[in-house]
C-alpha cells in the first residue's frame, strides 16, 4: 500500500529566525583606537612643525654688566597630509531583491558588507603605515636584536619593552604610552614566566592588558584581534590576522592640539557631505539603468607618521 515519504509531505525551506553569517564587529578593528582623528575641511594641507634639537638645549651665558644677553633661535618647518578617497559598493537588483526569502534583509547586510570591506581597507593601511619595520625611529627584529618572545627560558620581553622606554624617552623627552600588539604576541606573554612571575600574588593571577601596561609602564595596551582572508577571489579562503607577530610602542596623545607632539595622526577629510567623524560615509541611491539601488561606503583619511622618533617596532616577536 503507497504511503506519503518524509519528502512528499514537507518542503525545505529556510528557516526565518537563523542564519549565519561571519563578520567582524567594529571594536575588533584597531585602526580608529590608536592615534586621534582630525577632521580636516580640506582635503590636502600642511602643518608647523618645530625641530626639537634647538629646544633640548640651552644657549644661555653669564652675563656681565651692560652686555648683551646671548641670542639663540629656533627652525620651524611644514610637514602635509593627503586625504585619498576609498570606496566600494553592491549593487542590490530589483528582482532578486523581490524574490528574497525571509530572513534575508537585502538591503541591512549591504550596508553592513560595504561598510566591513571600509573597516578592513583601513585596517590593513594601518598595518602598511604604522605597524611594520622602517618606519618609526627605532625599529629591531626578534632573532637579531633580541631574543623571540616565545622562547621562554632565553627571553626577556619586560627588559626589551623597558629599553624601548627608555631610549624613547631619552631622545625625545616622552615616555611612550601606548603599547600594540597582535594576537599571537598577547598569546605568547600570556605563558610568559617571567610575567606569570611578577603576578602571581596578584588577586587574578592571570596576565591582563592592564598588568602588561603596568609592568612595562605606559597607560593603554591594544591587543589586535582583526583578520583578514589574503587570498584572491576564486582561490581558497586563506586566514590570518592582520597585525602579525608584532609589537608596537608609541607616544599618543590624548587629544590633537597647537605644540602637541604625536607618533602619528588619522586625518580624515570632512569634506565628504554625510560622512561620521570617522570620515566613512555611507550613501544608498538609485541606479535606474540597471533596476538597482547601489549601497555605497566612501571615505577620504590620510594615516601619517607625524613624529617617527616616537615609536618603537619590535618586528617578529615572537616566532
Amino acid at each position: 500500500m503507497p504511503q506519503p515519504t518524509i519528502s512528499d509531505v514537507h518542503v525545505d525551506r529556510p528557516l526565518t529566525d537563523l542564519s549565519v553569517r561571519f563578520s567582524q564587529k567594529a571594536d575588533m578593528f584597531i585602526a580608529d583606537k590608536v592615534f586621534p582623528n582630525i577632521r580636516v575641511q580640506n582635503r590636502s594641507d600642511k602643518f608647523y612643525t618645530y625641530d626639537r634639537s634647538y629646544w633640548f638645549k640651552s644657549d644661555a651665558q653669564l652675563r656681565g654688566p651692560g652686555s648683551e644677553s646671548a641670542g639663540s633661535g629656533y627652525a620651524v618647518g611644514t610637514d602635509d597630509f593627503s586625504c585619498d578617497v576609498y570606496a566600494v559598493h553592491r549593487n542590490l537588483s530589483d528582482q532578486v531583491r523581490a524574490n528574497a526569502d525571509s530572513p534575508i534583509t537585502m538591503d541591512r547586510d549591504a550596508t553592513e558588507f560595504v561598510t566591513q570591506h571600509m573597516l578592513q581597507r583601513r585596517e590593513q593601511a594601518w598595518v602598511t603605515n604604522f605597524f611594520t619595520s622602517g618606519v618609526w625611529g627605532t625599529s629591531v627584529t626578534g632573532g637579531t636584536n633580541f631574543t623571540v618572545w616565545n622562547d621562554y627560558a632565553n627571553s626577556d620581553p619586560i627588559r626589551d619593552l623597558r629599553d624601548g622606554v627608555l631610549k624613547m624617552a631619552k631622545n625625545t623627552a616622552l615616555k611612550p604610552n601606548t603599547l600594540v600588539m597582535g594576537a599571537e604576541v598577547w598569546d605568547s606573554l600570556q605563558d610568559h614566566p617571567d610575567y606569570l612571575d611578577r603576578i602571581k600574588w596578584t588577586q587574578k593571577g592571570v596576565v591582563s592588558e592592564d598588568l602588561i601596561s603596568s609592568l612595562v609602564g605606559v597607560d593603554k595596551t591594544y591587543v589586535a584581534w582583526s583578520v583578514k582572508n589574503t587570498s584572491a577571489e576564486g582561490e581558497t579562503a586563506a586566514y590570518d590576522f592582520n597585525l602579525g607577530k608584532n609589537a608596537l610602542l608609541l607616544y599618543v596623545p590624548p587629544s590633537p592640539g597647537l605644540n602637541t607632539p604625536a607618533a602619528g595622526y588619522t586625518f580624515s577629510w570632512s569634506g565628504l557631505f554625510g560622512s561620521g567623524s570617522n570620515g566613512i560615509r555611507i550613501k544608498r541611491f538609485r541606479m535606474e539603468w540597471i533596476e538597482s539601488d547601489r549601497v555605497e561606503a566612501e571615505e577620504a583619511i590620510d594615516q601619517k607618521v607625524v613624529a617617527s622618533e616616537l615609536g618603537y617596532f619590535y618586528g617578529g616577536a615572537v616566532a
